[in-house]
């Protein structure tokens, strides 16, 4: 079971910077997506950025050139660093991960996907709260 552990939330400044991390644990199967999305209690949960299999970033509109996905596979750890941080980035964030399978050349076999419903595994997520 595919077990995904978030930290470094905590409350800042606008302007200022914070990095999330997540340490997964419990890989059965040898490619997977992970990203972070965010929630503000009572919407859905929506995608911010996403490190595929394949070692390529994706992010929303709203935090290209702020935000920088990053992975670490020798610690099995995904990032987010944040910068440049904003009252509207005041949400909980989550990790999350999903299997990608290959096709018979050894490609992925799905698109890369923001969407939280194609998601598998989650985090308990981190608070970030940004004051002005």
């Amino acid at each position: 079971q595919v077990q995904l552990v978030e930290a470094g939330g905590g409350s800042v400044q606008a302007g200022g910077s914070l990095r999330l991390s997540c340490v997964a644990s419990g890989y059965t199967y040898s490619r997977y997506d992970m990203g972070w999305f965010r929630q503000v209690q009572g919407k859905e949960r929506e995608g911010v950025a996403v490190f595929d299999s394949d070692g390529s970033a994706t992010y929303a509109y709203s935090v290209k050139g702020r935000f920088t996905i990053s992975k670490d596979n020798a610690k099995n750890t995904l990032y987010l660093h944040m910068n440049s941080l904003k009252p509207g980035n005041t949400d909980m964030y989550y990790c999350a991960a999903r299997q990608i399978d290959s096709d018979y050349t050894g490609r992925r076999a799905a698109i890369v996907s923001m969407s939280p419903n194609d998601y598998t595994y989650w985090g308990q997520g981190t608070q970030v709260t940004v004051s002005s």
